[in-house]
């Protein structure tokens, strides 16, 4: 793409940002009656908007500035969640909570006080909707933050004074208020059913006496988000997540630990899996640890090519770019753009020229499946937008907040918190690779397979999924001499780093995997499979348990 091409694209991209942001703003006065409608009859927001005017009135220190930026943000959070161990139930609870984060800053946009103490202040509200217990938490969170705030701007001015700054960023980006009122998202679920599949599938562990774990868990929640600010925003949506997930665990002959675990992740329970489905399943991640016992353990030395799943690869591109690719402010007095690896790499190339990175939550889809990331309003009151973060394997763009870093002045959208209410940073939301260059699976096994004779290798390795820290749990020898697979255990890789991506990843498949993470923040990353031309696949230095020093109680037999 050339650069006037990418200028057109950027400029209706730019547009349609508008246009959306239009749809987000009152336009009306009818539509602005209908918001405030909305607002004033929700007893949280009303509590919030009425502490934040008495607050912009009311809140000054005697010889100290006010407040030029107040925000309050909320989040409710009701939670059913269970967990079974060996067939029986041993967790069965339903929580609500509602936790308070003020924020309020002293100086202006250009250098304020958020730093230290003064990044805002926590506290749990009340369920109850009475607005005036709701304000009277608000109040005295808004004192203690403020009180903070003055004394952390003093502090970080006295540390700048001792700090050389070569290219000094603002603080705090502007945005224009935004109000939205969507609805509430509620929590209906009748638990029987669903502990009754937690009991089955974890009951299968009676099919393997060398099985030394098998657990399965649920967590569904209802997630309602308020936030008002001193600029006007003006913000209530409400989200649903399910999750449910499996584990197991086994040890081989030699006392190596072997683990698999499956998760569902989704945000409406009608994706959810029967209970066929789920029991099916359990019963997979079992056999597999079978498998994965009897497999012999990886040859101690091997550089050569690599295949991945799209299951594997969505793991490599969320660890090695998901990662790289927040704008996160540097430390005080830090001369960098950002943090991690790509810190240095903004318009350089990060990966292959046939490959593309967006991040999107305003899609709540790709390619038939849903994806996790969608909001239409991050948390800090901005827009959500569509972002492209690599083109043609150059790094043009971060997601960022409205904490600003070195030529990214304004916030695109991608400052979200962590529950139970961190502070807003830069995260990801829906991240799809893609390729220019697709091949079919065929296609790349055949080019794994070439690049092995060219390397006059026995063997190449295929990747189907990965463990923790990029450790792959279901590891394949594929045979040159005729393409058949050979299942190995007990490996690590020595160089899948980002250098890595960018000089030995040859190839990208036509397929994709859709990896829902609701951990932390719910995100989604969309890969197809990849191929590399070299890479170090060698023996993992694992610590080896003891193996138990006698068998477990011998099961009943399943009907």
């Amino acid at each position: 793409m050339t650069l006037a091409a990418i200028t057109r694209n950027l400029a209706k991209f730019v547009a349609a940002q508008f246009v959306f942001i239009g749809l987000l703003v009152p336009a009306t006065t009818a539509q602005q009656k209908d918001w405030q409608a909305l607002a004033g009859a929700d007893p949280v927001l009303q509590a919030m908007r009425s502490e934040l005017e008495r607050s912009k009135s009311k809140l000054k220190l005697d010889q100290i500035a006010a407040p030029y930026y107040i925000e309050y943000r909320v989040i409710d959070t009701d939670q059913y969640s269970a967990e079974a161990a060996f067939g029986a139930l041993r967790g069965d609870v339903q929580t609500r909570f509602r936790i308070l984060r003020v924020v309020v800053r002293v100086g202006d946009y250009k250098q304020d006080s958020y730093f230290g103490q003064g990044e805002g202040s926590l506290s749990f509200m009340p369920l109850d909707d009475d607005t005036l217990a709701l304000r009277h938490e608000i109040w005295l969170a808004t004192d203690q933050a403020y009180k903070a705030a003055t004394e952390s701007l003093t502090a970080k001015q006295s540390q700048l004074k001792q700090l050389t700054v070569d290219q000094p960023v603002d603080d705090f980006a502007r945005a224009d208020p935004v109000q939205s009122v969507a609805p509430l998202a509620r929590l209906e679920v009748d638990p029987q059913p669903w502990t009754s599949m937690l009991q089955d599938a974890s009951a299968l562990y009676k099919t393997d006496p060398q099985i030394e774990s098998f657990e399965s868990s649920l967590k569904f929640q209802a997630i309602n988000r308020f936030f008002v600010n001193s600029e006007g925003t003006v913000v209530r949506s409400g989200q649903n997540f399910y999750e449910m997930t499996i584990s197991c665990t086994t040890q081989a002959a030699d006392a190596m630990r072997l683990d698999r675990n499956n998760a569902f992740e989704v945000a409406s329970v009608k994706e959810l899996p029967s209970a066929k489905e789920f029991v099916t399943r359990a019963a997979k991640l079992a056999a597999s640890l079978k498998e994965l016992r009897d497999a012999p353990v990886v040859d101690e030395e091997y550089r050569g090519p690599v295949l991945f799943s799209a299951d594997a690869s969505a793991t490599v591109f969320a660890d090695l770019v998901g990662e790289n690719i927040l704008g996160t402010k540097p430390e005080l007095g830090k001369n960098a753009r950002t943090t991690g690896a790509f810190a240095a790499s903004y318009k350089t190339r990060v990966l292959p020229d046939f490959l593309f990175v967006l991040d999107d939550p305003t899609i709540s889809s790709y390619r038939g499946h849903s994806v996790l990331g969608h909001y239409e309003i991050d948390d800090e009151g901005v827009p959500a937008q569509r972002v492209a973060v690599i083109e043609k394997g150059n790094l043009v763009n971060y997601v960022i907040g409205r904490a600003p870093i070195r030529d990214f002045p304004a916030s695109n959208g991608h400052g979200r918190a962590r529950i139970p209410n961190y502070p807003p940073g830069p995260s990801l939301s829906n991240l799809m690779v893609s390729s220019t260059q697709p091949l079919s699976e065929q296609e790349l096994k055949k080019m794994l397979i070439d690049q092995c004779q060219q390397h006059d290798l026995a063997y190449c390795y295929r990747v189907e999924t990965f463990g923790p820290k990029l450790t792959p749990r279901l590891l394949y020898k594929v045979w040159t001499k005729d393409g058949h697979e050979e299942l190995v255990r007990g490996a690590s890789f020595g160089d899948l780093d980002p250098r890595a991506l960018r000089s030995d990843l040859v190839a990208a498949g036509d397929d994709v995997y859709i990896d829902n993470r609701l951990l932390n923040i719910p995100h989604s990353i969309a890969a197809p499979s990849v191929l590399f031309d070299e890479l170090e696949v060698k023996r993992a230095n694992v610590n080896k348990e003891k193996l138990p020093e006698y068998s477990a109680p011998a099961a009943l037999p399943i009907r």
